[in-house]
């Protein structure tokens, strides 16, 4: 790539870095490397991907189970492909790319069959070629390769992992509303943000016994905090996840039992508009100096990264429900929905809202209110967080130091 390209492609790559810091200034050039090129090949015993950047960037390879991938993470580097066209073969299915931080971008390898990585790199005057290989793996294997700790590096074999710091997964628990904002209010006078609280500070209790889990509140008292702010929160944090926990009332008096709600731009039905409105309007209490939200970015990187994250917050939301049916809570038809909800809208954070009961329902209203069944459904909800943490790489205790 001639050299006034590749200056043009960094810059934009300083730009998205600035827009996704919402900072105005920017120390240095956060990306080094530029994804330029990608090809593949496959045979009965094997599949060669190369990939090919201007400069050289720093790689890490992951290996994740249920279900098999493999995962490259690509750190102060971005990309200058739109798609990335996966060849028919018998190893990987599919292949995904995406920003997940400001200065990480992943590509992920969906295997088909059982495969142990191989990953080497090669550069010549500034021009790198980074190479995987999958070699034909029986299932024990891979198993065994990604319960081993995960990171890496490129030149080493999966065989030959060496033992890494201790990691540790970050789960924000958010327990809606707070301070002003009382939320949903029972037939018999329970407050939603109460009953929220409680809930919270139950499934954080759950989660205590888990050596892998760092556990975020966006609040642990009565407090106001806006919904953007929540959402920054598990951002600032670098979250696994984040979990919003409700207890709404709407207009149905009938309609009782747990629903996990996903983030979407379109309502999957109109109970889900209803209640993602509901939520939206929280925000009427911020002081009106704080409404200022960050620019919208909407470019590839950004809606790479959108939908890596959408995919996982899906895939968690489908295993919370699975669980919460497997520990006999009470769901409502249909119980994994979506909508527009704005405290979901962190683009690097797999997001869920939790409504586990409706306080407009009065059976529901006295269940939330019984800390037995409180404490059976944080077991429940943290059982699949647990589940859902399995399949993801972990971080390096270090880089969550302080926060939050």
């Amino acid at each position: 790539m001639p050299s006034s390209a590749l200056v043009v492609l960094r810059r934009v790559a300083l730009l998205m870095a600035m827009l996704l810091a919402g900072s105005p200034t920017v120390a240095r050039e956060p990306y080094e490397s530029v994804l330029t090129g990608f090809s593949q090949q496959a045979s009965g015993d094997g599949y060669v991907a190369e990939m090919r950047f201007a400069g050289t960037p720093r790689s890490k390879l992951i290996l994740l189970a249920r279900p098999n991938r493999v995962v490259i993470d690509l750190y102060d580097a971005v990309t200058a492909m739109k798609d990335l066209r996966l060849e028919k073969n018998e190893f990987v299915a599919g292949l995904r790319q995406g920003l997940i931080s400001k200065d990480r971008f992943r590509l992920v390898f969906e295997l088909k069959r059982p495969a142990l990585p191989d990953l080497a790199m090669a550069t010549d005057d500034g021009k790198t070629t980074l190479t995987l290989r999958l070699n034909t793996a029986d299932a024990k294997a891979f198993a065994d390769a990604a319960a081993r700790p995960q990171g890496l590096e490129e030149g080493a074999t999966a065989a030959a992992k060496e033992a890494e710091p201790e990691r540790i997964y970050t789960v924000v628990i958010d327990p809606g509303h707070g301070g002003v904002d009382t939320g949903a209010i029972g037939k018999h006078g329970t407050l939603e943000k109460d009953v929220n609280l409680r809930f919270g500070l139950a499934l954080r209790d759950a989660l205590a016994g888990d050596p892998r889990v760092h556990v975020l509140m966006t609040r642990e008292d009565d407090t106001f905090i806006s919904l953007t702010e929540r959402s920054e929160i598990a951002r600032r944090a670098k979250a696994n996840l984040f979990v919003s926990m409700h207890s709404d009332s709407i207009r149905y008096a009938d309609l009782r039992g747990a629903t996990v709600y996903t983030l979407s731009e379109k309502a999957s039905d109109s109970l889900s508009r209803e209640v993602a409105d509901s939520e939206n309007s929280a925000d009427r209490f911020v002081d009106p100096r704080w409404r200022e939200d960050k620019p919208e970015v909407f470019d590839i990187l950004v809606e790479l990264m959108r939908r890596e994250t959408e995919n996982l917050s899906e895939h968690f939301a489908a295993g919370l429900v699975q669980e919460l049916g497997r520990h006999d809570i009470r769901l409502i038809r249909n119980p994994k929905r979506s909508a527009g909800f704005k405290v979901l809208t962190a683009p690097d954070v797999p997001s869920v809202l939790l409504e586990v009961g409706y306080l407009s329902n009065v059976d529901d209203e006295q269940l939330l209110l019984d800390e037995s069944w409180r404490n059976d459904s944080a077991k429940a909800i943290a059982a699949a967080i647990e589940r859902f943490l399995g399949t993801q790489a972990p971080r390096d205790k270090k880089e969550i130091a302080g926060g939050g």
